[in-house]
């Protein structure tokens, strides 16, 4: 194809605002130009890089291989009944405003997953959630192209292996497909999911029922009172995932920390907010020249503009040895790093 381009910036695709170059790009917008392209590459020995929306990575230096820009738009109903939709979104279309177009049309589902930034594609690979809910409890089934035969593989949800923040696609299948499609079954009579502390407060404020949209308007008013926005300061929301240990541990850190906040996770384990760890460490609001931990949000780390990938990372192993030294846990990033 002739329209990949050479060393193009990648400052604008990414939500770190990092300076980095990539050596080869080329943008995708539809199946047939996907397949074409694989087709061309062949036989190339280029490192390759899908890339949706860039809310999810930190960029430690300049890409020596071929970034693939994913803009696949467009969103059908597939099947409906009197209680579903089925509902087919391309890869590239983003996914606030896809739950924004839902919320309208009274689909539910995934309202409490409003203005998670980052593209359509990009949300079955890392199982968003958010508020008592993932991705994986709406999943249908998705479209990918494998990258090394080109040929197109359609997986349903057991196939995707999902668990927190994780699927396959992080996993066995990793940087070995391109997602093209995502269909997803939403409720028209939907049961609103508001166990959450936080939204159960908002949504007490009402003198009515609350409706999805209601919860929706919650959902972001949390985000926008938690977490900075991109566009005003570099970052890639929450940076770390929050560890889930055992119950003799979690006794252990207790006796010391009566007042930690924890929640219940699957076989009888005990999920920690990685924000109360690294809070408690002392690394909230700290900051080092150009980029630091946010003040309002110590899961968040941000770049005030001018600091390099490297800096980012080199800063999130400093928080995790510290995390591990006081508390023995180990804390895994979230953020793709490149």
């Amino acid at each position: 194809m002739s329209n990949i381009k050479q060393n193009k910036s990648l400052k604008p695709y990414n939500s770190f605002g990092i300076e980095a170059k990539a050596r080869h790009w080329i943008e995708i917008n539809n199946e047939e130009e996907a397949t074409e392209f694989l087709f061309d590459n062949a036989d190339s020995d280029h490192p390759m890089l899908i890339l949706g929306g860039g809310s999810n990575i930190l960029l430690t230096g300049d890409f020596e291989g071929v970034i693939v820009k994913v803009n696949i738009k467009g969103q059908e109903i597939m099947d409906e009944d009197e209680d579903s939709v089925f509902l087919r979104v391309g890869a590239g279309e983003n996914w606030h405003d896809l739950v924004m177009y839902c919320v309208e049309q009274g689909w539910g589902g995934i309202e409490n997953l409003s203005l998670i930034p980052g593209c359509v594609g990009a949300a079955p690979i890392q199982n968003i959630g958010a508020y008592g809910v993932e991705i994986k409890d709406v999943f249908d089934s998705l479209e990918a192209i494998h990258l090394g035969s080109g040929v197109t593989h359609e997986f349903f949800h057991e196939d995707c292996q999902f668990g927190y923040r994780d699927s396959i696609f992080k996993r066995e299948a990793k940087g070995e497909f391109l997602i093209t499609r995502v269909t997803l079954q939403l409720s028209k009579d939907p049961v609103l999911n508001t166990s959450y502390g936080t939204i159960e407060e908002e949504l007490a404020k009402l003198s009515y029922a609350p409706t999805i949209k209601d919860v929706s308007d919650a959902v972001i008013r949390i985000r926008q009172s938690k977490l900075p926005d991109p566009k005003e300061i570099g970052n890639a929301g929450s940076f770390f995932k929050n560890p889930v240990i055992d119950q003799e541990h979690f006794e252990t850190i207790q006796a010391e920390y009566p007042n930690m906040p924890y929640y219940p996770a699957e076989d009888n384990q005990i999920k920690i907010p990685a924000a109360w760890l690294i809070q408690t460490c002392g690394w909230k609001g700290k900051r080092f020249g150009d980029y630091g931990v946010h003040k309002d949000q110590a899961l968040v780390l941000v770049n005030f503009g001018g600091a390099n990938g490297q800096d980012i990372y080199d800063l999130s192993t400093r928080i995790m040895e510290s995390v591990q030294e006081t508390f023995q846990i180990e804390l895994e990033r979230e953020v793709n790093v490149i």
